[in-house]
């Protein structure tokens, strides 16, 4: 799935809310997908990591695994930096959401909400994780080229960011400057750069 497509998950036991928010949403071309549970949520969705852009409107409160307990998952799998969550909260569940936030939640909305506030909130979310999966698909396309390097292409790539010159790397690695010279293109090559300072700044976007 592409990053140009993401998806609005409704979690809320009120079919009602999850019909009347679809719509909203649809109005605004983003796709949605209501579900009536967390549990349902997390059957449909599994414990995969996300590799497409997506935001969570999410209930405080719900008969079985509560709204809370959901977010507190996705916190410790790591979904919640990459989908927003957003949750949705009656006046006496403010308190709650407030803290919420504080633990990592993008924000949350007091039913009733202003319809045009909650979907800008929602597109800035999704904003927000294309921006971290795009993010992390670079790192993982990043670490798949890395792992392509020889054990020795990995030794002359990492004096060749420290910015020691060939005759330099040679030494240290014991081996002719000819051969630091191959390394070096085959270095540059498969990691798609041109320069030492390329693939430095390149490699600070693995840390």
């Amino acid at each position: 799935m592409s990053l140009d497509t993401a998806t609005v998950y409704i979690v809320d036991d009120d079919a009602s809310v999850r019909e009347a928010m679809g719509w909203l949403l649809r109005t605004r071309r983003l796709l949605a997908e209501g579900f009536g549970s967390a549990e349902a949520f997390q059957a449909a969705v599994g414990a995969s990591v996300p590799d497409h852009p997506a935001c969570v409107l999410l209930d405080v409160r719900m008969p079985g695994m509560s709204g809370l307990a959901l977010f507190d998952e996705l916190l410790a799998s790591g979904t919640a930096q990459l989908w927003p969550v957003i949750f949705l909260s009656g006046h006496a569940d403010v308190p709650t959401a407030v803290d919420a936030v504080k633990r990592g939640a993008f924000d949350f909305c007091e039913k009733p909400f202003s319809d045009n506030a909650l979907v800008d909130r929602v597109e800035q979310a999704l904003a927000l994780s294309r921006e971290r999966i795009a993010a992390l698909q670079e790192r993982r396309a990043l670490g798949q080229r890395i792992d392509e390097l020889t054990e020795r292409e990995r030794d002359v790539m990492q004096a060749v960011v420290r910015g020691l010159p060939n005759k330099l790397i040679a030494d240290e690695l014991g081996i002719s400057v000819r051969t630091v010279e191959v390394h070096r293109s085959r270095v540059f090559e498969k990691m798609a750069v041109k320069s030492a300072v390329e693939l430095a700044n390149l490699l600070q976007k693995r840390e």
